[in-house]
């Protein structure tokens, strides 16, 4: 369940920290928008590879289409070089 808050909470931060799990970031507003997100280090730690992997993924295709792609046989002589 979405746990929101207006940023007044923080004033008892404890309270506000103490709903904050790896599985549900707490989201505060201000002015009745959303304006902030906590996470969990471990939820960002992941969230953070996952982006470098997406990016990575991405600049792998981008570099194929240009370069053309490595046959299968070619990809494992070179992992077994």
């Amino acid at each position: 369940m979405l746990a929101i808050k207006p940023i007044s909470e923080l004033r008892n931060y404890n309270t506000v920290l103490r709903d904050v799990t790896a599985d549900t970031p707490v989201f505060l507003t201000k002015n009745g928008r959303g304006r902030f997100a906590i996470v969990d280090i471990r939820a960002y730690e992941r969230l953070h590879t996952e982006l470098q992997l997406m990016s990575n993924l991405a600049d792998g295709e981008e570099s194929a289409r240009k370069s053309g792609w490595v046959s299968m046989a070619s990809a494992k002589k070179r992992l077994v070089d």
